[in-house]
């Protein structure tokens, strides 16, 4: 017949295995929360398995001090990281309000953004505008059809260095005509000229990762990062 030996275990000594397994396993759970979330695991949980772990150590095999406060560390570290995710994303939060708000603003409103082209409204007229880097004498604007004819003429005189702006009338509603500046210094020197294209903004665009905007002529939103000037409603 065999015998089967049955070891007395005091409940002190159960506390204490019990309490092992706890602190092992905030081990795996701080290793884990590490690349992930510390939600599973807080500074309060683990100073409450510390302090049993303490309490019900062996005398004659004492908790390692350096792993207890290497363990302590990595904890406050993923808490930290834990609330550094939360304060960024309020921030985040914060700019995507101010980015709408922005682009609501500009609801009615013709901005500016690099380009040369002009599309008439309903009524066939269209705005253009540039800049020029010094003053000009004699500044013309000629307008061209997507077929490359001359569409049009524009005489606008002198004009001083900076943001400018022309309105066109006789286009086609719709159709993407182009235009170039041509500018000369009182001496004749030609003065550059640089061209952008002007939208009416009609909304904000919400389905991408930041606004945009919604504009009279083309399909595709345009960032509001690209908008250079806005000239008003």
């Amino acid at each position: 017949m065999t015998s089967l030996a049955v070891s007395h275990v005091t409940p002190a000594a159960a506390a204490a295995a019990a309490s092992t397994t706890a602190f092992s396993g905030s081990a795996t759970a701080g290793s884990a929360a590490s690349s992930g979330s510390a939600s599973t695991l807080t500074q309060s949980d683990f100073l409450k398995l510390l302090t049993a772990q303490l309490q019900y150590q062996t005398p004659t095999s004492p908790a390692d001090p350096t792993q207890l406060a290497s363990e302590f560390a990595q904890i406050s570290t993923v808490n930290g990281i834990d609330q550094l995710n939360t304060q960024v994303s309020a921030i985040q939060s914060g700019a995507a309000a101010a980015q709408i708000g922005q682009a609501a603003s500009l609801v009615g409103k013709q901005v500016a953004v690099p380009g040369n082209t002009l599309t008439p409204n309903s009524s066939g007229s269209a705005t253009g505008e540039f800049n020029l880097a010094n003053s000009a004498q004699d500044v013309t604007v000629n307008i061209f059809a997507p077929s490359g004819a001359q569409a049009g003429t524009l005489n606008l005189g002198a004009l001083s260095g900076g943001q400018q702006s022309f309105s066109w009338t006789g286009g086609t509603a719709g159709t993407s005509y182009t235009y170039q500046v041509n500018a000369a210094s009182p001496t004749g020197t030609a003065v550059n000229a640089t061209p952008y294209t002007v939208y009416a903004v009609e909304g904000v665009n919400l389905s991408g990762a930041n606004p945009s905007l919604n504009v009279q002529g083309i399909a595709t939103p345009l960032p509001i990062s690209s908008v250079v000037t806005v000239l008003g409603g």
